[in-house]
């Protein structure tokens, strides 16, 4: 006899403490979805925008911003797979502007106070965020790198840049690292990076790559970059903070927005729009190590490498983030890997990644679990929200036996 994958009260519960945001008006709607022992639940409350009355569904496309990640990490790997780039080779051939690096002799140095890189960038830098450049989360901003970062248009971002795959590169190949290659971890532009490095290696475009080794394979057929003139109307308003009132406040529009047309960049750090269908179908395939139904996107040794926690400790002491992101997890490619458990939802193994338009999702083999949370309210903090604390507690907590 199979088990249950839910306790029904308890699932319950879930989908209350869910709809209590819409009901309190912290948010327009969300889509949620829980899967386990192959019983899976969808639920869709509130609507798409404040002040309207088109409903959340099933179908609504959200931006996904930083979830791009692991999705971008997972095509890398199909890559590796056919021989085509090596984990462990100089990215030189193809991202020339990132040959011959200067380093930073310390964070807060003057940016011509350097000293040559130990060693070319890899693959595995890259797929790992040790290539040396990312987010300096140190506030408020006081660092020479920092303001470069700023000036260059390389700071992270809720949206793709506005320029091209090598106009990006021309401007990080202007700056030095801010640690040797391999060294420590840095969050975010090695994901951009990355997409460059596969659209290069392909001969195509960034979209080009993921749609056929990722997105038609597994049936995304509402995942991309853009979101066409066609589908505009099931794109959900994103929303900010407005500081001044803390209210809720427009940051980008369904149509008229930023992803009303293709990018003139396909950031692989947070570029893409997706539904929660289209995003299962990818965790689906993480979760049953690298196949869907007939559809074989890579080898179950690919995902387990992927779903590792490559970061040491001594690298981990060096990777500011924010307090206690490395209490309980570390990093594979691309995405977050669970190492101790300190919270419900903290079960060893369980990997994935947020998004910071309001986005979370995480596949959990020991249970045999999947979840995915979409709003489209930012963060305010690296912390995250509470509806996504509350979101995982109450899943967890749903679980039968």
């Amino acid at each position: 006899m199979s088990r249950q994958g839910f306790c029904p009260t308890r699932l319950q519960r879930l989908m209350e403490t869910m709809a209590g945001y819409v009901g309190r008006g912290e948010m327009p709607g969300i889509v949620t979805l829980v899967s386990r022992e192959g019983e899976t639940h969808v639920n869709a409350v509130g609507n798409k925008a404040f002040g309207e009355a088109d409903p959340m569904r099933r179908d609504t496309i959200f931006r996904i911003t930083s979830m791009t990640k692991p999705v971008i990490a997972a095509a890398a790997m199909t890559l590796v797979e056919e021989c085509k780039l090596r984990l462990d080779d100089a990215v030189d051939p193809w991202l020339p502007e990132l040959a011959e690096r200067k380093v930073l002799r310390r964070m807060n140095a003057l940016l011509d106070d350097t000293v040559p890189a130990n060693r070319p960038i890899t693959l595995r830098d890259l797929l790992t965020f040790r290539m040396g450049l990312g987010l300096v989360m140190v506030h408020p901003v006081r660092y020479p790198i920092q303001y470069a970062m700023q000036e260059a248009g390389l700071a992270p971002r809720g949206v793709a840049a506005a320029f091209s795959n090598d106009e990006l590169m021309k401007r990080y190949g202007a700056l030095p690292l801010v640690h040797q290659p391999g060294e420590a971890w840095l969050y975010g532009n090695a994901s951009d990076v990355l997409g460059v490095l596969l659209a290069r290696r392909c001969g195509k475009t960034l979209p080009q790559v993921l749609q056929e080794r990722i997105f038609e394979p597994l049936d995304m057929k509402d995942t991309g970059f853009s979101v066409p003139e066609e589908k505009l109307g099931r794109l959900a308003t994103a929303y900010d903070k407005d500081p001044e009132t803390a209210n809720a406040r427009v940051f980008d529009e369904a149509r008229g927005g930023r992803f009303a047309a293709p990018p003139v960049f396909a950031s692989g750090a947070n570029g893409l729009v997706s539904t929660i269908d289209d995003f299962f179908a990818f965790s689906q395939m993480m979760m049953n190590k690298g196949r869907l139904g007939n559809a074989r996107i890579l080898s179950r040794l690919s995902v387990e490498l992927m779903t590792t926690d490559h970061i040491t400790p001594e690298q981990k002491g060096r990777s500011h983030f924010f307090p206690g992101f490395w209490n309980e997890r570390g990093w594979g490619f691309g995405l977050s890997v669970v190492t101790r458990r300190e919270s419900l939802a903290g079960v060893p193994g369980r990997f994935g990644w947020d998004g910071g338009l309001g986005t979370s999702w995480y596949a959990d083999p020991a249970e045999d679990m999947t979840g995915i949370l979409l709003t489209q309210r930012a963060w305010e903090s690296p912390a995250g929200p509470a509806v996504n604390r509350d979101f995982w507690t109450a899943a967890y907590q749903a679980i039968a036996d």
